[in-house]
């Protein structure tokens, strides 16, 4: 199978590639580069450069490559972002996604995994997320990703597309220092930064009915994340017809300050973090159950805490040397 990566120059999308060519598929990637980068993608996989809004290209480039398959993590993915432009990230979250379907189906493409996000259940109130909590997205963002669900879920209902729907909970780490994330958007990176400034770390309160006041939030190491893609489509290809809905997480709740003290400890720094007040919208707990991701796909997280942070902060010090020396 050849396998179309959208989004596959992005920091979660480099190595779902690395992973899906390590497993023996071809893969081709298209990315927009708006946050992606081209030296991401390996010399050997060839990168079109183009919207998901472009239907003209992506016929091209599905029929050009002989695309059998498609992981759709091309997306607009700021929280915050999204509440100040949801036009935006419906138009590119959205109506990108209707667009590579129609293309995707006009072109007879029979596997489709699409890149969702435990944002879709919003403000959960219990001690493990399944599949079945509700989604009450709180967020313009949330509400593109659940809206997606739908869509690929109708489609595939319509057409006979294989679909399955991966719900990421919090990224982190780096498969290579080559591969880390970019951005300052996450939780890792920005205590990174931080540090780097020499400055506190920042918490969004510490009242929270938690065992230390701070979020808990469940930690995926970004290659386990990528594993999870391949096994998705593999599972897609071995059952013609598949409609999955899973969550992709570790079952393990880590708080905030927990996070930021371990963060201190493996990087060499003692920076005791700064509390601030809540943000709208956080709420306390969000932790997966990953039990049907297991059932499904025989899939289980590998690596840990500790595996990500050194990871991750490897990627960091290569970016920016003067972290090293603070």
């Amino acid at each position: 199978m050849t396998w179309l990566i959208t989004g596959g120059a992005g920091y979660i999308g480099a190595h779902v590639v690395r992973a899906m060519t390590d497993a023996g598929e071809r893969t081709v990637v298209y990315d927009d580069l708006s946050t992606g980068i081209a030296d991401r993608v390996p010399a050997d996989v060839p990168l079109v450069t183009g919207s998901t809004l472009d239907g003209e290209l992506l016929a091209r480039t599905l029929a050009g490559h002989a695309v059998t398959g498609v992981v759709h993590l091309a997306a607009k993915k700021q929280v915050g972002e999204s509440v100040e432009r949801p036009l935006h990230y419906y138009r590119e979250n959205v109506e990108g996604l209707r667009v590579l379907l129609e293309a995707v189906t006009a072109a007879g493409v029979r596997s489709f995994v699409f890149s969702s996000s435990a944002a879709v259940y919003g403000m959960p109130d219990v001690e493990l997320v399944t599949e079945e909590t509700p989604c009450v997205p709180v967020s313009p963002y949330g509400e593109t990703k659940l809206a997606g669900e739908w869509l690929v879920r109708a489609t595939g209902r319509a057409t006979g597309l294989s679909t399955a729907s991966l719900r990421y909970f919090n990224v982190a780490g780096a498969a290579s220092p080559v591969l880390a994330d970019t951005g300052v958007f996450n939780l890792v990176p920005m205590v990174f930064e931080k540090l780097t400034e020499d400055a506190p770390p920042r918490v969004f309160g510490d009242d929270y009915a938690t065992p230390d006041g701070t979020c808990v939030r469940d930690y995926i190491h970004v290659a386990d994340l990528a594993e999870a893609h391949v096994a998705a489509a593999h599972a897609l290809q071995a059952s013609p017809g598949r409609d999955l809905t899973l969550n992709i997480g570790r079952g393990e709740g880590v708080s905030v300050r927990e996070m930021i003290d371990r963060i201190n400890a493996l990087t060499g720094h003692d920076r005791p973090p700064a509390v601030g007040p809540r943000r709208p919208g956080d709420p306390a707990r969000v932790v997966a159950s990953a039990d049907r991701a297991a059932a499904e796909l025989g899939w289980k997280a590998k690596h840990d805490i500790q595996d990500m942070i050194t990871s991750a902060w490897a990627g960091w010090v290569r970016l920016h040397p003067e972290a090293a020396r603070g």
